[in-house]
């Protein structure tokens, strides 16, 4: 009876092939499962990988965007701050050249009244309007080119006619103005008309 359950219990070759053959399936699934399990951690690891750096690609174009527009703006910024300082430099321009006229007429008034009386009250209040017109040319940063006995400057002087010189010094100098030149602001607003030596 002994010898009966020790051969129940104890396997037949058979059995062994079949139960060996069973684990070898389960362990062959189980493999495959891990590698799939494997192949969808990759792939995500991999799809996560190109989406940093199509966002890293990304973030770099944002910022030089971000650089290029902003030195832009700083150029934009410069430009228009040197522009406005400009207009407010010689805001007035045309104005002031256009008053340089009457200066020439009081000059041209109060050369006639040499002969007239100090006293005169004609002659006192034409020089007094005179003044008052060079004080305002003054704040207006307008000054008078000198020319008379200077050398000739095509920078400042316009010529209108050559003739023979005084004196030996004088050849190639102003001998004469016939028109002030004047300057705003270092720029010459009007050059002055000169008679030149030679």
């Amino acid at each position: 009876m002994a010898e009966k359950v020790k051969k129940e219990t104890e396997p037949t070759p058979e059995e062994v092939q079949e139960q060996v053959a069973q684990e070898t399936q389960e362990e062959n699934a189980n493999h495959h499962t891990e590698d799939k399990s494997d192949k969808k951690k990759k792939s995500k690891k991999d799809k996560k990988d190109v989406q940093i750096e199509e966002l890293e690609g990304q973030l770099h174009e944002f910022q030089d965007k971000h650089l290029r527009l902003q030195a832009e703006f700083d150029n934009f910024r410069r430009r228009t701050l040197k522009e406005k300082a400009d207009l407010i430099k010689s805001g007035g321009e045309s104005v002031l050249i256009s008053i340089l006229p009457v200066i020439d007429d009081f000059e041209r008034a109060l050369d006639s009244l040499k002969s007239v009386a100090d006293e005169d009250a004609g002659k006192q209040g034409t020089l007094l309007i005179y003044n008052k017109f060079k004080d305002f040319l003054k704040q207006n940063n307008i000054k008078e080119i000198e020319a008379i006995n200077q050398d000739f400057d095509v920078d400042l002087h316009e010529a209108i006619t050559k003739i023979p010189a005084p004196s030996d010094e004088m050849k190639g100098k102003v001998v004469d103005v016939v028109q002030k030149g004047y300057c705003l602001n270092e720029k010459v607003i009007r050059f002055a008309k000169v008679v030149i030596g030679e």
